[in-house]
């Protein structure tokens, strides 16, 4: 094995170069990972092809097959994970899901709290649905009760857009924070326990902070403002968005659907251990609390409530569900190739030396966990891989601690958070927001990139107060 300093090197050298090929170049971030991959396995002297056990050596994995192994053992579950999320939201999605979440929270709250009721809503639909597809379903609610309020949208849009973003970073079943955690060998179950119960503050904060930066006025660019000026003013349809004679799902419906599973997972980790192990009751409970289980009940109702109870015919249904399948594709590549990546970091042995060296600095793993993600986040762009990069990164230090299961969880918690901050241009979510809020490049910088990052260090300190609060078992 190459000395420390050496493999430290290699490490930092094979990170910048990621960053170098997909932000300099724009190569796509799947080749760009296994690229660095054998280039890092090269480098640090990894066989060209395994070499079987001998004595008492050990099998040498080649690099093409820790690479193999590497995607493998993280799209065991998670490919799976991730094409059930994307249906079930796209279900969600199409039925007019969002519209009546909206319009319901709306009503409960009165048309004084019109802006808590869509933070409220917007933090439940981010769940299922991914951030930005998300985001611009609910535009069209906010450009409606905006114009009713007489207000520039922002006014609504970005505290909703803060807290989904907060969720699609941290919450299963996401692809970042689930490849993250698989790569960690985290329980999804805690990790779902932990970011859901953090994403409540975090909501509270995003409205507090967008309610501050508000004060101020932005200009609107003129795309948007010619957008925002012929919108009707009317108030927002429950239909909106659905073909003729389709109405939207209740709201309770909806609500329900999105909780089904997460219920499911929390009794499968925190109820099934208290029945005595072998018996029918544990087994049963952990059975119906795997993640992908509590996603293939949650499928299959929503298929009858939103689907075939309102209409739907059987080939819809289909096609609806295979639409959810391109952009779920290209997600679960990109995580498998950060599991490569990462399982070539502990086969050279950089894990193991970038452990030596945190040890020897006394930095705490979870602070490592989130300036590493928001560093990766801030130079790249995507959370998927800063969280799965990470994650890699640092899976033989987390070994090395001997970490309990709760401890895992909020250490890929942290890292999910890290990847919240930071959010700038080399961010689709980024535009996404500033054009359909109407904000300049400058204006976006100056509020949603700071937005963002409040966020992010806010959940980091929520985590890192709940790992120094449980005690270790």
């Amino acid at each position: 094995m190459l000395p420390l300093p050496a493999l430290i090197a290699i490490g930092v050298a094979g990170l910048a170069l990621l960053l170098l090929l997909i932000i300099r170049f724009k190569m796509q971030a799947f080749y760009a990972l296994i690229l660095v991959s054998i280039l890092v396995g090269l480098a640090a002297g990894l066989p060209l092809t395994t070499i079987p056990a001998s004595g008492d050596a050990p099998e040498q994995l080649g690099i093409i097959q820790a690479i193999i192994a590497g995607v493998g053992g993280t799209l065991g579950s998670v490919a799976v994970l991730v094409a059930l999320g994307s249906m079930l939201g796209k279900i969600i999605e199409l039925s007019g899901g969002a519209e009546s979440l909206a319009g319901r929270f709306t009503k409960w709250l009165g048309p004084k709290r019109v802006g808590i009721a869509l933070v409220i809503a917007a933090g439940v639909l981010a769940i299922p649905v991914f951030f930005d597809a998300g985001f611009i379903i609910l535009v069209p609610i906010i450009f409606a009760f905006s114009k009713i309020a007489g207000l520039n949208p922002i006014k609504f849009g970005l505290p909703v857009a803060g807290i989904m973003l907060a969720v699609h970073v941290a919450v299963p079943p996401h692809p970042g924070i689930v490849g993250g955690s698989t790569i960690l060998g985290a329980d999804l179950g805690w990790v779902l326990i932990f970011s859901l119960i953090i994403s409540i503050p975090l909501a509270v904060l995003s409205f507090w902070v967008g309610k501050v930066i508000n004060r101020r006025e932005f200009a609107m660019i003129e795309a948007t403002k010619e957008m925002f000026d012929s919108f009707g003013t009317e108030t927002p349809s429950l239909n909106a968005g659905l073909r003729d004679g389709e109405k939207a799902p209740s709201a309770f419906t909806v609500l329900g659907l999105i909780l089904l599973p997460l219920v499911l997972i929390m009794l499968g980790t925190t109820v099934a251990p208290a029945f005595e192990a072998g018996s029918f009751w544990n087994g049963f409970l952990a059975m119906i609390g795997q993640p992908i289980f509590a996603l293939m009940v949650a499928i299959a109702a929503a298929m009858f409530f939103l689907g075939v109870r309102r209409g739907w015919s059987q080939a819809k249904l289909g096609e609806v569900m295979e639409s959810a399948l391109p952009s779920a594709a290209v997600i679960i590549l990109v995580t498998g190739a950060g599991g490569a990546f990462g399982r070539i970091l502990t086969e050279t042995g950089i894990g193991g030396a970038v452990a030596e060296l945190m040890a020897g600095s006394g930095m705490p793993v979870l602070l490592a966990a989130f300036l590493i993600s928001l560093i990766m986040r801030a130079a790249q762009g995507s959370a998927t891989v800063a969280i799965t990069t990470t994650a890699g990164l640092l899976l033989p230090t987390v070994a090395v601690l001997g970490l309990d299961p709760i401890h895992i969880a909020l250490v890929a918690v942290a890292i999910g958070y890290g990847a919240l901050g930071l959010s700038h241009v080399n961010d689709s979510g980024f535009w996404v927001v500033t054009r359909y809020l109407g904000l300049s490049v400058k204006d976006g910088l100056r509020i949603w990139t700071p937005l963002t990052t409040v966020l992010g260090i806010a959940g980091f300190l929520l985590a890192w107060l709940t790992y120094a609060l449980i005690p270790m078992a």
